[in-house]
């Protein structure tokens, strides 16, 4: 982080009582650089100051005139590059809502905070601003030519990174998601967000997802030659659900393998369904009598979820992460992972927790009878050559009891 007498901070409330603490907190805690203003339009003229644009802006949402939503749309209009913190007496699911949006609008958001303000609240918000280059250059990337993408894939140049899932109950490592990274010759390791959508936008998706499939089978394969017998998991696309000579090929492929498909999930985006379901529909109920597991990806974020479980044969239910990261201590989203969680298991399905992120979360699932968790607290993703050292080491952390701190 910065240093704090560097970092630009404005705070825009309408009640002169408000603005004066929380000036007066934000200087206890050693930023000295912090200016104040009681409307939208006198706060908007200092974004628009190169010299006084604020880095971080705590912003009532309660206000006469332009109200804080209404600020935020502005913010957009005037290229604000900074963060945000919300601050409101309004209830959890408005400010919810209010993060959400700003989130929408791709400003950052720190947090909330609600009044009465607390210092401790206030510091650890502020402590998670990072100069925003760093930002900027993760959600830009770099552009890449469909060609050059396809030359990768055709040259094999991608390469499976592995997440494990643990049972939440026993520890027992049970399976893995399968994430593909692009190990370009120049730029190194480059993530899918960069590269996946416009596989899928020109055609490359299929071949994309042959590729993954055919390396996770081998390094099922592998580890159960090796003693570890997991299920693998794998995402689907789209053009997958809609190749009716898919089941063929991934049975096909499991064969050649030596792999079950008892040991193959086939994770499918609960988004990706809401078109013409009859091909999918289709698809993946003839992979479902051939034994290969099915799972709904990021449940809770599509259109049509309870459609979805009525009608496709799904044995798993992943609960998006947005539902599961910070759940203890937001009723919201406790409501909405326990409902997610009872409608699997009254389906008898079995439930995937996404996103555990700290210790906090993983409390938090030891209660709810979650089946399985995954996340950065248990592990990163890693190549295949190190997932049989990573899953010794968390047997052997889990023997020596809870250590209360991440396993990766």
């Amino acid at each position: 982080m910065s240093a704090k007498s560097d970092i630009h901070i404005l705070v825009l409330d309408d009640e002169p009582f408000m603005l004066k603490l929380l000036a007066r907190l934000l200087m206890n805690l050693g930023f000295t650089r912090v200016a104040t203003c009681d409307n939208g339009q006198t706060a908007l003229e200092r974004v628009d100051d190169a010299a006084l644009a604020p880095q971080i802006i705590l912003c009532d949402l309660n206000m006469p005139g332009m109200d804080g939503i209404e600020f935020v749309r502005k913010l957009v209009e005037h290229g604000y590059a900074g963060s945000l913190i919300l601050v409101s007496g309004e209830d959890e699911r408005t400010l919810q809502s209010a993060r959400t949006l700003v989130q929408a609008h791709h400003i950052e958001v720190l947090g909330s905070l609600q009044k009465p303000v607390s210092p401790q609240a206030l510091h650890q918000l502020v402590e998670r601003w990072v100069p925003p280059a760093g930002v900027t250059q993760h959600l830009q990337g770099k552009g890449y030519a469909v060609e050059r993408l396809a030359q990768g894939i055709e040259a094999g140049e991608l390469l499976n990174y592995y997440q494990p899932k643990v049972s939440v109950s026993t520890g027992a490592v049970v399976g893995v998601e399968t994430l593909v990274r692009w190990r370009h010759p120049q730029d190194g390791l480059v993530f899918p967000d960069q590269f996946i959508g416009m596989a899928e936008a020109h055609g490359l998706i299929d071949a994309l997802t042959q590729v993954v499939l055919a390396q996770a089978l081998r390094d099922s394969a592998s580890w159960a030659l090796q003693g570890l017998k997991i299920k693998v998991a794998v995402n689907v696309s789209m053009d997958n659900l809609n190749a009716l000579e898919f089941p063929e090929q991934i049975t096909s492929a499991a064969a050649a393998a030596g792999v079950a498909p008892q040991s193959i999930v086939l994770e499918v985006t609960e988004s990706q369904l809401m078109k013409d379901l009859r091909a999918p529909l289709e698809i993946l109920t003839r992979l479902r009598l051939r034994r290969f597991k099915l799972s709904i990806d990021d449940f809770g974020t599509g259109h049509s979820s309870l459609v979805q479980l009525r009608d496709v044969p799904f044995d798993q239910l992943k609960i998006d992460r947005s539902f599961v990261h910070g759940a203890h201590h937001n009723e919201t989203l406790r409501a909405i992972f326990y409902a997610s969680l009872g409608l699997a298991k009254e389906l008898g399905m079995e439930v995937v927790a996404e996103g555990v992120e700290d210790a906090a979360d993983w409390e938090f699932l030891k209660d709810t009878g979650c089946d399985l968790a995954q996340g950065y607290f248990i592990a990163r993703p890693m190549p295949a050559d190190q997932v049989l050292e990573w899953v010794a080491g968390w047997q052997q952390r889990w023997a020596a009891g809870y250590p209360g701190t991440p396993f990766a």
